[in-house]
Formats: C-alpha cells, sequence, structure tokens
C-alpha cells in the first residue's frame, strides 16, 4: 500500500472554496486509484490539519500543500505542526507552484474565459508580505508567458504592488483597450471575487479541478516520496 495523501488547503469561509478542493481531489483519486487520499485545511474549514494528522497517527503520509507559492505556510506552519504532531512517517511536499503544469492550467482557463490569442495578460496572485511569495508568483508570469508567447505582468490582490487593477489600468492606458486577468487562484472565495471587480475584458475561473493541476498534485507527492527515506525501525 503506497503512503497516503494529505492535501492541505488554504482554507475559506466560502463553502465553494471547499466543494472546489474537494472536486480537485476526486480528480486526483481517478488519476491514481489505488491512492488513499485525505484532505484537510490551514483555517477555516474542517477537518483541520491538526485533526486530520492525528487520524493519521501511525500511517506513512506525505503532506501536499494546496499552495501556490513558498510562502510562510509552507515554511513554517507545515513544518511545525509536523513537528508537534510527532509523526516520524510523514514527508511534506513542495507548495504547487510555480510549475509548467500550472501554466498549462492557467492557458486553459483564459482560452475558457474568451480571451483572444494576442490580448495582454495581467496574472493576479493572492498577494504575500512574504518576498519569497511574491518572487513566486512572479516566475508563474514567466512560464504562463513561454506558454502563451506574449508577456504576462504579475500583481498582487493583497500585501502588495502592482494590484491588478493597477496592472490593467496601466496596460489600457499604454493602448490596450482590452486586457485579459488571469487569477493565480486555486479555489472560489475572497480573493476570487476581488479578481473579478477588475476593468480587464477577460477574467478567468480559478484553477479549481484541472486536469493539469491534479497531475501536478500527484507530482509533488511523487517528488516527496523520492526526495526522502523514512527512518528504520528499530
Amino acid at each position: 500500500m503506497p503512503p497516503a495523501l494529505l492535501a492541505v488547503g488554504h482554507g475559506s469561509r466560502d463553502r465553494a472554496a471547499a466543494a472546489s478542493t474537494r472536486a480537485l481531489l476526486r480528480l486526483v483519486r481517478s488519476l491514481r486509484p489505488e491512492l488513499t487520499v485525505h484532505c484537510c485545511f490551514l483555517d477555516l474549514a474542517r477537518p483541520s490539519l491538526a485533526e486530520a494528522l492525528s487520524r493519521l497517527r501511525g500511517t506513512e503520509t506525505v503532506l501536499v500543500p494546496l499552495l501556490l507559492g513558498t510562502g510562510y505556510h509552507v515554511r513554517v506552519d507545515l513544518p511545525e505542526a509536523l513537528a508537534a504532531a510527532r509523526l516520524p512517517r510523514a514527508r511534506l511536499a513542495p507548495a504547487l507552484g510555480p510549475h509548467p503544469l500550472l501554466a498549462e492550467a492557467l492557458a486553459d482557463r483564459l482560452t475558457e474565459a474568451g480571451a483572444p490569442p494576442g490580448a495582454p495578460v495581467v496574472l493576479a496572485g493572492a498577494g504575500s508580505s512574504d518576498p519569497a511569495a511574491l518572487a513566486d508568483t512572479e516566475r508563474m508570469a514567466r512560464l504562463l508567458a513561454t506558454r502563451i508567447g506574449r508577456p504576462v505582468t504579475p500583481a498582487h490582490l493583497s500585501a502588495a504592488a502592482p494590484t491588478p487593477q493597477q496592472a490593467v489600468a496601466a496596460l489600457r492606458a499604454a493602448g490596450h483597450p482590452d486586457v485579459a486577468l488571469a487569477g493565480y487562484l486555486l479555489s472560489p472565495g475572497f480573493f476570487a471575487r476581488r479578481a473579478a471587480t477588475t476593468a480587464a475584458t477577460w477574467t478567468t475561473a480559478p484553477l479549481g479541478a484541472h486536469p493539469a493541476v491534479a497531475r501536478l498534485v500527484l507530482h509533488r507527492y511523487d517528488q516527496a516520496l523520492a526526495a526522502t527515506a523514512l527512518p528504520t525501525a528499530a
């Protein structure tokens, strides 16, 4: 039996966010039926991370953060939670992003939103006060630009500039009346609603249960297994 996969979502008060996460994990299970897949959330939704870790005590587990950058949650919160839970048979995978598979999903969402191939694109990340997380969004913008063959402007929905509103306005002022906004977000909720308030002509849906995102969850799981070896039992 392979180690279990514990997907750790950010959490939201919006029920649609949890539903989106569970839809993504149903797709993950369909891609690898032999794998046991569990779900928990860092905040605002249940089961909590602590509850999930308690239930998995003694089970070989890989935690896969359903997070798009290596911010504070990945660098501090998750390692501390694992240490507190005293689960020697648990591994922590990298954050999902940035990654070319996310560029594939973002490009598809732009097409679904109706954005034509020539439209300038703003990539709207959630934002953070963590420079590493902001750098991840900027790197993701470069990956998306490579995928779609045109420049992509990174923007941040909180805590940093430019905001999506500012980035869209700058492109319009530069002579581009029609701008596409790609939401670099996994699920519906507060940030997705904020992203929809810009003057962009086209705004994408969150990444959600996209096949490329499901493949990336499994890729991060496999990476964690390959990168570490569990201690031998005494």
